[in-house]
């Protein structure tokens, strides 16, 4: 396969979310990225080095010859989103993907509100690939899953983790889980209070925190407290880093029920 100036310019215009739904196609860059989603998405383009192809013949197998680029480390550089040029670059086809909201309703779920920046959506996809959250639904004003910065940040969890788009309140209405939860500055001490293994977790945007329309969802609101109680601190916390407490303290509830 040869990279032609009108494929240059396509790969880099995925950059752009517009392109990106235009063409069906999304960016995953480096060795450890590529490695984790291969086997997960439909690979279009697999851009690399020799010596990267070398060491991944297995990946290339998997990928097939056929689409396969064999490019200098400074070209790929031209491409690349990444201030330091990868080894490889692969182009994905965007999966069609459904919620299903009977099976989400005996999980636990993340629900996202209006969280926008592409950097704390891939920490927090990545938080949930680690506590076993296969599900996230999302405002369709939160950042995009597929944005090339998310990508990075998710490092490969990306394939585990599903991100479902649209009215957030309906998608909520439709699965009905059994509570929804809400992290907020003046609710309950999240350590006091009663936690259950399935429901939805609402987590808002970085500056102005979950909607009124969300909020008026939720029944059981939550509060991260600061340590120790009184002492000045910060405003808040990322709402990634608060993701990732949250959903730390729903599972330490379930291994302790368990013994």
């Amino acid at each position: 396969m040869e990279l032609t100036n009108a494929l240059r310019k396509k790969i880099k215009s995925l950059a752009e979310a517009k392109y990106r739904r235009e063409y069906g196609l999304f960016v995953a860059e480096g060795t450890k990225c590529v490695a984790d989603t291969v086997s997960a998405f439909r690979c279009n383009t697999l851009l690399a080095t020799s010596s990267w192809i070398e060491a991944n013949a297995s990946v290339v197998d998997t990928v097939g010859h056929d689409r396969l680029i064999k490019m200098s480390r400074a070209d790929l550089g031209h491409i690349s989103s990444l201030k330091t040029p990868p080894e490889v670059i692969a182009v994905y086809r965007i999966p069609d993907a459904t919620l299903d909201s009977d099976a989400a309703a005996h999980q636990l779920v993340v629900a996202l509100d209006r969280v926008q920046d592409p950097g704390n959506l891939g920490t927090i996809i990545r938080a949930c690939d680690w506590f076993g959250i296969t599900t996230v639904i999302a405002s369709d004003d939160s950042a995009d899953m597929w944005n090339p910065k998310t990508v990075q940040a998710t490092m490969g969890a990306i394939a585990r983790v599903s991100v479902h788009y649209g009215d957030l309140a309906a998608m909520i209405s439709a699965i009905a889980p059994k509570a929804v939860y809400g992290t907020f500055l003046d609710g309950d001490n999240i350590y006091d209070s009663a936690l259950s293994a399935t429901g939805i977790i609402v987590m808002g945007n970085e500056g102005r925190g979950i909607s009124d329309a969300i909020a008026s969802m939720v029944d059981r609101r939550l509060l991260i407290p600061s340590f120790p109680p009184g002492r000045p601190t910060s405003e808040s916390l990322n709402v990634a880093t608060a993701t990732a407490i949250t959903l730390s303290e729903f599972r330490s509830r379930q291994m302790k029920s368990r013994n």
